[in-house]
């Protein structure tokens, strides 16, 4: 595997791989197995967004894999101040072993790929999110068993997360429904590719989208960037909310996800929250491992 710029990009089989080294290495790492996999290699983490899981999850898992990370902010890169992302990818080539970004457009992290000769991790963009969703997946087969006869319904903003749930919700055999309001729907491209590939359905009904989901799953309604927009989607995205008529329609069993971090009362009610937060904090928990695992690939193999 040489870069994970989207989920798109992967197989279920590699998809598959990359949960199963997340599982070993999480079992490991719980039973203070070394597992230096990395050693001497350096992971250069560009951030064009802030973060509190990505940054850390990130430096933790080069640590634990026996290399090391450097933390790149944008305000301290020329590439913040215009140097074109086709001469740093091929600057910080010289000095890395890969690279993670997190940033806006989906095509700066393309281009680092292109231009660049190591391997390109994305841990965030406008378009998709493949760190989180390979987490939220190895979280769902812990807590499920599997993939298959499962139903993944998200409701709130048809964003990155959106996006990169449908891909993996869809290529693992889960049945998908997404609940938005008109306006605020995911990738048009994406849900086609859903609806020739698997079971998919997508409604501005939310009760309809979650009746008999196994896992449900949410986001902020205002996401980095769209500060300027937050009282009029607190307007918009009403209704769209995780609460306790939604869980009366899912599955008796059904899990709780959210990327985090969380507006209680907003997207998810504080009740749900915490009835759920086992779920949710291994789901966080998982981003370490996950990640891990994506690393292991790319810059070990």
């Amino acid at each position: 595997m040489k870069h994970l710029l989207k989920l798109m990009d992967l197989s279920a089989k590699e998809i598959n791989e990359i949960l199963n080294l997340a599982d070993q290495l999480k079992f490991e790492k719980k039973n203070g197995i070394e597992h230096h996999l990395l050693k001497g290699k350096t992971l250069g983490m560009i951030f064009e967004k802030s973060s509190t899981r990505t940054r850390v999850s990130f430096e933790v898992g080069m640590y634990d894999l026996g290399g090391s990370a450097l933390f790149l902010s944008s305000r301290d890169l020329q590439i913040g101040r215009g140097e074109p992302v086709q001469d740093t990818a091929r600057v910080l080539s010289r000095y890395l072993d890969g690279i993670m970004i997190r940033t806006f457009a989906q095509k700066e992290v393309e281009d680092l790929a292109t231009y660049g000769s190591i391997p390109i991790i994305n841990g965030l963009t406008d378009y998709c999110h493949p760190c989180q969703v390979l987490a939220d997946l190895m979280t769902i087969r812990e807590y499920k068993g599997g993939f298959v006869g499962n139903k993944l319904c998200y409701i709130g903003d048809g964003n990155n997360m959106t996006n990169s749930l449908i891909v993996g919700g869809i290529k693992m055999g889960m049945e998908v429904s997404v609940a938005c309001p008109n306006g605020y729907r995911p990738d048009e491209k994406l849900m086609q590719w859903a609806s020739e590939n698997g079971k998919f359905t997508v409604t501005d009904d939310v009760l309809e989208a979650a009746k008999g989901a196994d896992v449900l799953y949410t986001d902020v309604w205002a996401s980095m960037g769209q500060e300027s927009e937050a009282e009029e989607r607190k307007r918009i995205f009403k209704g769209y909310q995780i609460n306790a008529k939604v869980m009366e329609v899912a599955n008796e069993k059904a899990m709780v996800l959210h990327c985090l971090p969380a507006h209680r009362e907003e997207e998810i009610t504080a009740e749900v929250f915490e009835a759920h937060a086992n779920e949710i904090f291994d789901e966080a928990e998982n981003r370490l491992h996950a990640q891990k695992a994506v690393l292991v690939k790319c810059l070990g193999e």
